[in-house]
Order: structure tokens, then sequence, then C-alpha cells
């Protein structure tokens, strides 16, 4: 038996030297040296101790700011990706006979790559891009915007791009959760006289609340770790109005302060690792309490 059991873990050892490879040595080679003052101009490597992090948190508004705009970026993006890929996905799970289409079309834009449509969107809305054109021509010219450059629209432009990039994917995960609930639940529910909004939320919410809080999760992570659209749209820029914390980390590392570079993305990790830790917290509570 117990012969039996090494031969199995032996199975895992590959994986478990790749993980700690690829993952695990580059994370605490990262956490130190964000401890220390390595950059360019300073070949001899010294620590420091947690003066990136002071500068981080109290010397610098940039940084600030870049932190203020990870969280708000992910934190809209993940309400509109979900809520729309749900809208999504109750609709193409009504068995519309269009549904392999608009499932095609509506996640073809999760495949494309963030640079390209980066680059797409930056035409489209610029200042005489095709959205403020159809704006003018429909008489909405007081709804026009330069909507990569001006202070009130700049972030929320980079978010509604990385919704539309985005919606697609969760509302495959979530159809793909649908599916899952038994169609005789709906019947029995229909013969109690129950109404479509209430087998809404005593039945679809409940069984799809699993997939939800994956949904959630992955969203939540790929928000915090947002680098390639922003980049693409908008360089963090003008100023410092779109700047992210990957972007800072970007700009910091191509500075050649590679110190300060670790220590942003330490700060980002950390971020990602509280907020999923206490998402699986509230879903553990609630599935035991049901």
């Amino acid at each position: 038996m117990q012969n039996h059991k090494l031969y199995s873990r032996l199975f895992l050892l590959p994986a478990f030297v790749l993980y700690t490879v690829l993952f695990i040595l580059p994370v605490i080679g990262g956490l130190y040296y964000s401890f220390t003052n390595w950059s360019v101009t300073k070949p001899m490597i010294s620590f420091i101790g947690f003066d990136n992090y002071r500068e981080i948190f109290f010397s610098s508004g940039s940084y600030l700011k870049s932190i203020y705009h990870t969280l708000s970026f992910t934190m809209y993006t993940v309400i509109f990706k979900v809520i729309i890929g749900l809208g999504l996905a109750l609709l193409l799970n009504e068995g519309l006979k269009t549904k392999k289409t608009l499932r095609t079309l509506f996640f073809l834009p999760y495949t494309l790559s963030p640079l390209i449509i980066g680059i797409l969107f930056v035409s489209i809305l610029g200042p005489d891009g095709p959205l403020n054109i159809i704006l003018r021509f429909i008489g909405l010219e007081q709804l026009t915007h330069s909507w990569l450059t001006e202070k009130s629209v700049a972030l929320g432009s980079t978010m509604g791009v990385e919704v539309w990039r985005m919606v697609g994917w969760n509302m495959v995960i979530l159809l793909a959760g649908l599916q899952t609930i038994p169609k005789s639940y709906y019947e029995a529910s229909s013969l109690d006289g129950a109404s479509s909004w209430r087998q809404f939320l005593s039945i679809t919410i409940p069984f799809l609340m699993p997939t939800l809080m994956i949904a959630t999760i992955l969203n939540i992570i790929h928000g915090l770790r947002v680098f390639e659209i922003v980049y693409a749209l908008t360089n963090g820029g003008p100023g410092d109005l779109t700047e992210v914390i990957n972007t800072q980390v970007y700009r910091e590392f191509s500075m050649g302060r590679y110190g300060m570079s670790n220590a942003l993305s330490m700060v980002a990790f950390v971020f990602t690792l509280i907020i999923a830790y206490l998402i699986k917290l509230v879903s553990s509570s609630e599935e035991a309490s049901s």
C-alpha cells in the first residue's frame, strides 16, 4: 500500500518541481529584492528594509494613484463583466436558433490580443474616431469626448474596452453553470405558480453561486494584474490619469529601479491574495449555511 502511495506521488514530482522553479522561487526572489535598493545606478545590492514600501505608501502620490486606479478598475470591471456576462448567458440559455453564432460573436473579442484591441480602440475612441462621428451624426455632439485623454472619461474608457473584451469569457463560464441546473426544478416551480423572477432568485442564483464565485475570483485576479490593455490604450497617461500598478512596475523597471519594481509587484500580489481569500471565506460560509 505504501509503495502504491509513493508511486502515485512520484507523478506529482515533475509538476511540483516546475511550480517551484517557475512560481515559488521567483516570488521569493521578488520579495527579497523588494527590500533592496537594486537599480542600474547602484550595482551593489544592499538591504534597505521597508524603504521601498514607505515610498509607495507615504512618499509619492503617483504610486497611491496607481493603486487606487487598479482597485477601481478591478471593482467596476468585475461588476459589469459578471452582470453583463450573466445576462448574455441567460439569453443564450433560452434555446435561441442563433445561439451558436451569437456565442461565437460574443466570445470572439476574448480570443484577440489585448494589444491588437488596444490599437483598434485608440482609433475608435480618438477625437475624430468612429464613435464621435456616430454621436455627431445622430445629434448627440454634446456627448463627444477625447475618450482616452480627458480626465473625466479616460479611466472609464479603458474599463469599457476591458469589459467589452472579457464579457464573452464570463458568458461562456456562466452559461456552462446554467446548463448544469436541472430543468425539473423550473418545471416544478412553474406548476407551483412561481414567476420567472422568483425562479431566478430561488433556483438560478443559488445553483449558479459556485460558478459566480469562480468567475468573480478569476476576474478580480485578472483586474489586479491588468497591464496590456491599459498600456496599449493610454500607456498610463495622459500624465497618471490611467496609471495602474503594473504600468508603474513596467515604468520603474524601464528606468532601472528593479528594487522598487519588485516592491510594486509584491503589493499587487498581496492585494490579490487578500481579496481572493476574503471571497473564498464568504463563499465557504454561504455554502456552510446552505
